[in-house]
């Protein structure tokens, strides 16, 4: 479990570290993800925020489409920290529906983490690991739409 659990902590840093690529002028709340491969390889991905708010993505999504964009489709975990800019981050950040329904695409098993830390600070206490079946039960994937 320690092997683990330093890998998740590194994977949260990661995440700070695309946290301050993003680009949120409208509302101020950045988010940086960083997802871990099962090849050890780590994308990470920011907010990216439009004038017309429809066509702005998540930082989770960002991470995820680099991946696949690359051919990667196997993965572990995504770790995920946001919060608004000017301040310091000291609530959990977690992924909106869309996302969820994303990780369900390329993450169908239930083994698949994500990790949700709430400081840059990163203690045990400050983490907080779910597996994607929990916070997305029941997902709507392939098997719904298969013959």
């Amino acid at each position: 479990m320690r092997k683990e659990e330093n890998r998740y902590k590194e994977l949260i840093k990661e995440a700070l570290k695309a946290r301050e690529k993003s680009y949120s002028p409208y509302s101020g709340f950045a988010v940086g993800a960083a997802l871990l491969c099962k090849s050890q390889k780590i994308y990470t991905g920011c907010n990216i925020e439009s004038a017309a708010f429809e066509p702005s993505i998540c930082a989770e999504r960002v991470a995820f489409f680099n991946a696949v964009s690359d051919g990667v489709y196997d993965f572990e975990a995504i770790a995920i920290v946001g919060g608004l800019k000017k301040q310091n981050i000291s609530e959990y950040c977690f992924p909106c529906g869309v996302c969820r329904q994303v990780m369900s695409e390329f993450c169908p098993g239930l083994e698949f983490k994500i990790i949700v830390c709430k400081s840059r600070d990163i203690d045990v206490e400050n983490i907080k690991i779910y597996t994607l079946s929990e916070l997305l039960p029941h997902s709507f994937g392939l098997k719904n739409i298969e013959d």
